[in-house]
């Protein structure tokens, strides 16, 4: 049968419209923006941050905007500010942060950047707070390249360009030194602000008491979790009781959205500390823990809505999930949909986060995979599954991860 000329045409227009439909139904919505640090930069620089576009359905990742060197070599922390608009990077092996601003389509342009020869060396953790108005940064070295734990705090102005250290008495850091035995070398590991802006905790092992394969010179209980309160002016000084014991060597840090309790990683343990915070922000144990995790975990990070806790095991290549019980913080672990207790990861993760726009995907970086996991995040259960084509392959040895809503994507969270 031959068609006439308006019934070819109608046809043509019918297969047009059932073709648009089928592309803007199968359109690609981004919903984050990740942020990966590895050390496999271009040109001089040996510092590399991946760019990655996280699907709104799937969770899967692809290549966003360009990658750019991280403005040093070993990058090793990475830290987002509250409004998204700036990322900042610790570089280890040069000793310097440096700050980024973020494009609403996730690029990334190098705005500033610090040394930190005045308040010591080898940077370790950072940590931006709510307000937007600090940094936190933690090392190992005090000035003059001497071994030695301590945190010193950058002022941020309202572009997010990094100011200079405040001031500690005649001293531009606070040194992590136990009481006890002043001594004793002390290795920093992480570093946390609450949301409320007036208590930042860093995490800490004692060398000295606990140095596999070499000699302990020290009896001095191994982990440390450091407390200090923020006063308005940007200073700190040592919550009471600080520092607090925290198992043998404590590495990752994170503090729960309603500002009520602080979760710490015992890497030697294999177990997950919990505190709640009290008067003066000091800290008290949990009823019942600390809690098991897999082998040699790494990292820990909590859901914007404070039910959820995901810890990297980096021995196991796995991710732990644990419900948390919103009146007392205990964490109980989270029954995966399969029945398994684990969720692979590729080799090594060493950082995880959960996505910054709705918290509905858990990703880790992985440092020998050369990689990222990813995970969907069950907002009623806890429980993961694998995110789509996971894992995703990125740059050298990474490090660590952060992530920005894309766009004008709204964000979930509590509000305390």
């Amino acid at each position: 049968m031959k068609l006439n000329k308006p019934s070819q045409l109608f046809l043509v227009s019918i297969a047009g419209l059932l073709a648009a439909s089928f592309l803007s139904a199968c359109q690609i919505v981004t919903i984050d923006t990740l942020y990966l640090a590895s050390s496999a930069g271009p040109g001089n620089s040996s510092g590399l941050i991946d760019v990655f576009d996280v699907d709104s359905e799937t969770g899967a990742l692809r290549p966003g905007a360009s990658p750019v060197s991280s403005g040093g070599n070993s990058p090793v922390a990475l830290a987002v500010s509250s409004s998204f608009l700036n990322l900042y990077v610790a570089n280890q092996a040069t000793d310097n942060i440096v700050h980024f601003s973020i494009a609403s389509n996730g690029e990334l342009s190098k705005a500033d950047a610090v040394s930190l020869s005045g308040v010591g060396s080898v940077p370790v953790s950072i940590a931006v707070n709510n307000a937007g108005t600090r940094l936190y940064v933690v090392s190992a070295d005090l000035p003059g390249n001497v071994p030695g734990a301590e945190l010193a705090i950058f002022p941020l102005d309202s572009s997010g360009a990094i100011g200079s250290p405040l001031a500690n008495g005649s001293k531009h850091y606070w040194p992590l030194t136990l009481p006890s035995n002043p001594t004793d070398l002390m290795v920093p590991t992480g570093v946390t602000a609450i949301v409320s802006n007036n208590a930042v905790y860093v995490t800490a092992y004692d060398q000295s008491a606990y140095n596999p394969g070499g000699i302990a010179t020290s009896t001095a209980n191994p982990g440390w979790v450091f407390g200090f309160a923020a006063s308005t002016s940007g200073s700190v000084s040592a919550a009471p009781g600080s520092p607090f014991e925290a198992g043998v060597k404590p590495t990752g840090v994170a503090a729960d959205p309603t500002n009520r309790f602080v979760y710490v990683t015992d890497y030697a343990s294999n177990e997950l500390i919990g505190y709640s915070i009290e008067s003066g922000y000091a800290l008290n144990f949990l009823e019942n823990g600390p809690f098991k995790t897999g082998n040699e975990p790494q990292a820990v990070t909590i859901d914007q809505r404070g039910k959820y806790i995901y810890v990297a095991n980096a021995l196991d290549s796995s991710v732990s999930a644990y419900d948390i019980d919103l009146s007392t913080g205990t964490p109980s672990a989270a029954i995966n949909v399969t029945g398994a207790q684990t969720n692979s990861t590729d080799a090594q993760p060493v950082s995880i986060l959960v996505d910054a726009s709705l918290g509905r995907f858990v990703y880790t970086a992985n440092h020998l995979g050369n990689s990222i996991s990813g995970f969907q995040l069950n907002p009623n259960t806890g429980a993961l599954s694998p995110t789509l084509n996971t894992p995703y392959p990125s740059s050298a040895s990474p490090t660590a991860i952060a992530s920005v809503p894309h766009g004008s994507h709204s964000t979930e969270s509590v509000t305390p």
